[in-house]
């Protein structure tokens, strides 16, 4: 028998063990669940070529039954619509033939392929409205090192997607769950490598014949998966890296949702970015405070602002914990996927006009408005330049995001040169933002007339600052345009 190619619609949602105990308690799901026993072996060669080409191989018993799935990557932002291709097989050992992508992508190499690592899971299974949903409760084992797994995934049988959404509403109401953005197979990839730290900003993957709409699914749902990647460590280990990347994700997310406005209602827009600044500033005042503390000196005051942090720290996790941003990142989710802005006829010329022509115009209107922003930079007054500053990120983050459709040789030589003056006057606006800043921060701690202070509000430094930024900004003015 050959592997079955076929697409797979579900969400997945995060939750406590606690959490999954009192969600299948609670009877949202009807009738008696299917008990099932898995137990799955994923296989790559040594040097993790799958993984690095977007695909998992496992073999999964249920039971006496075994099937052998190969995934391709998804959206990964809490709706999957993947492809993967199935067939039963007799033991725990992989057949590959051509009826799967495995054998052109390998070659040779398909003798190597081995065990990497397991997933021993305990399934329960409703079929309930087209929705089949599981509840999983297992660990992820890769040599010495494991991870738990609990997690509900809605596969869509039959219907509209629409209905998983739903769903997720009603069991969030009974337990707290987060959209999911990590498979079974990437968690095991990730035991096989240094201990979790914070994620960075993922290079986007776009494709030059795209048009405009699906390129902001992809990198809206970039941004998602960025701080979703960030939240967990920021709430179980107060980790001040992860909550910068997480910050960092927000402003991007937010930062597409200005540079693809044409797209949809000025409403839907500035609600979204309301409740994302939201999040942001409640992340922002322990980040102000992870900042003031690295520049203080062992003594009276950094115990202030160590304290005040913690108190921060507070604030920011309870934030992450509120019903009100779980909701904003399932409603984003949800609005990426089938919200009613890719049906809207007004606007369809705009959706499909392609990623290229869009990503051209938008670069060109966005470096515009920093090149006139920043003439006689030394002039601004401190709130000018602030958003200046502004402008230059979100011209930074559209540089990121449209890289890939920008391919050619010279194309990439000259988006190097460009962003490398844009970082340099994104920094030297950065240090002034700082420096306006801290005067403010230090004040609201009740700090501002502490002795020990003086060297943070750093007032020598302001004209020294001010001339590199001038020089920062003439040399981004004279970069070549890759777009052109």
């Amino acid at each position: 028998m050959t592997a079955v190619a076929n697409e797979e619609a579900e969400l997945k949602l995060e939750l406590a063990p606690d959490s999954a105990d009192q969600l299948e308690a609670s009877g949202l799901f009807a009738g008696e669940p299917d008990l099932i026993a898995q137990h799955a072996i994923y296989f790559d060669t040594p040097d993790h070529d799958l993984s690095k080409a977007g695909l998992s191989l496992r073999v999964r018993r249920d039971g006496s039954k075994r099937v052998q799935t190969v995934k391709a990557d998804g959206p990964s932002a809490g709706m999957f619509i993947r492809p993967e291709w199935e067939r039963p097989v007799p033991d725990d050992e992989p057949i590959i033939d051509h009826t799967t992508p495995i054998p052109a992508l390998l070659g040779d190499r398909i003798a190597s392929l081995a065990p990497v690592f397991t997933v021993d899971n305990e399934r329960r299974l409703w079929v309930q409205g087209g929705i089949e949903i599981t509840l999983d409760r297992g660990h992820v084992i890769a040599a010495e090192r494991e991870t738990p797994v609990c997690e509900v995934e809605l596969e869509l049988k039959e219907g509209s997607a629409a209905a998983l959404f739903a769903l997720a509403r009603q069991i969030d109401a009974i337990a707290p769950v987060r959209i999911g953005v990590s498979s079974k197979a990437e968690r095991g990839y990730r035991l096989l490598g240094p201990a979790p730290t914070a994620t960075k900003a993922p290079r986007v993957v776009l494709e030059t014949e795209m048009d405009a709409g699906k390129a902001f699914q992809a990198i809206a749902a970039a941004c998602l998966r960025h701080f979703r990647l960030n939240e967990p460590l920021v709430l179980d280990h107060r980790d001040g890296a992860a909550l910068h990347q997480s910050r960092v994700a927000i402003r991007r997310l937010r930062s597409a949702l200005t540079l693809f406005k044409t797209l949809f209602p000025d409403e839907t827009r500035r609600r979204f970015n309301g409740e994302l600044r939201w999040v942001a500033g409640e992340l922002g005042k322990a980040r102000d405070l992870d900042v003031l503390a690295d520049q203080a000196s062992e003594g009276p005051l950094l115990d202030r602002i160590r304290t005040a942090r913690d108190d921060a720290y507070l604030g920011a996790i309870a934030a992450l914990d509120s019903r009100r941003a779980r909701m904003l990142m399932l409603d984003l989710s949800e609005w990426l996927v089938i919200g009613d802005w890719l049906t809207d006829e007004d606007r369809r010329a705009l959706r499909e006009a392609t990623a290229r022509e869009f990503a051209a115009n938008a670069l060109e209107r966005f470096r515009r408005k920093v090149k006139k922003g920043g003439r006689r930079l030394e002039k601004l007054d401190d709130h000018a330049r602030h958003e200046v500053r502004k402008t230059a990120k979100k011209l930074r983050y559209a540089t990121d995001f449209f890289v890939a459709l920008f391919p050619e040789k010279r194309e990439r030589r000259r988006h190097k040169r460009f962003v490398s003056a844009l970082e340099e006057l994104q920094d030297r606006l950065g240090l002034l933002n700082d420096l306006v800043g801290a005067p403010e921060l230090l004040d609201n701690l009740g700090l501002a007339d502490a002795p020990e202070a003086s060297h943070l509000l750093g007032h020598d430094k302001k004209a020294d600052l001010l001339e590199a930024a001038a020089e920062a900004y003439e040399t981004f003015v004279d970069a070549k345009r890759f777009w052109r």
